[in-house]
């Protein structure tokens, strides 16, 4: 493979052998000799590209074997719990594998698993979804997706993805066809689930307040964002910068 070669570059490669061309006019290689010489180092750079093609291609191919023998592995994971009937891991599949993992299904890092893998279903896991939130962990033995379970938990702390996952929470319990809003017993389960462990006064006031009022029977997705705005944006329980205006929705929560 020939590099390009700089302009200027160039003109002092010229001059340089216009000099040794006047100075060792005296020297010459007879035709044969450079010829052949010419001939042995052509066939040289050809031997050394091909090696380096060669090393390259086995790299590569090293390394798809390897991605596809972890995808194997990744696969029978999932098959291992997953139901043969309908090829998804069903919510008894789920309960072993959190038996396995040592967590209680009811634990919040398996809604972040579920967010990790943007499961659409709850309770169930596809092999399309399984990939996608194992592959880039490379989780393919319950050991390592122990590890995923706590890596989630640094991750869902990151401002930008907790409220996707806070947003993702929500959509997740939308069991329903067309279904919008989520009844009051199932949101406040929610709250304590996903809020409450950063905002525990707001979460056991909202929830208190949810649990004795008559005037909501469910609650819908812009509801659920204000109280996670009114968590950010309020100083608790003093309301000292409650200048900020409030979801309509809140205002009897005060």
């Amino acid at each position: 493979m020939h590099q390009l070669i700089h302009p200027e570059a160039a003109l002092g490669i010229n001059h340089l052998f216009e000099r040794e061309s006047h100075e060792e006019a005296s020297f010459r290689c007879p035709p044969q000799m450079r010829r052949s010489s010419s001939k042995k180092t052509g066939q040289s750079n050809s031997t050394s590209a091909s090696i380096t093609f060669s090393a390259t291609d086995l790299f590569r191919s090293a390394s798809s074997k390897a991605s596809s023998k972890e995808m194997e592995r990744i696969d029978n994971l999932f098959y291992s719990y997953a139901n043969r009937s309908s090829g998804m891991i069903d919510p008894e599949g789920i309960e072993t594998l959190c038996s396995d993992m040592e967590v209680d299904h009811t634990d919040v890092r398996i809604l972040m698993l579920a967010w990790k893998m943007r499961a659409e279903k709850q309770g169930y896991f596809t092999l399309e979804e399984w990939r996608r939130g194992l592959k880039s962990p490379r989780a393919d033995t319950v050991n390592k997706l122990k590890k995923v379970l706590l890596d989630l938990e640094k991750e869902v702390k990151r401002p930008s993805n907790f409220v996707d996952f806070y947003t993702y929470a929500f959509r997740y319990c939308l069991t329903e066809e067309k279904q919008k809003s989520i009844d009051i017993e199932s949101i406040c389960q929610l709250l304590d689930l996903v809020l409450g462990p950063h905002f525990r006064a707001q979460v056991d006031y909202f929830v208190e307040y949810l649990k004795i009022q008559s005037d909501y029977k469910v609650i819908n997705m812009d509801q659920w964002m204000g109280f996670y705005r009114f968590c950010n944006q309020i100083s608790f329980p003093d309301f000292s910068n409650g200048e900020i205006p409030l979801p309509p929705h809140l205002g009897n929560v005060l």
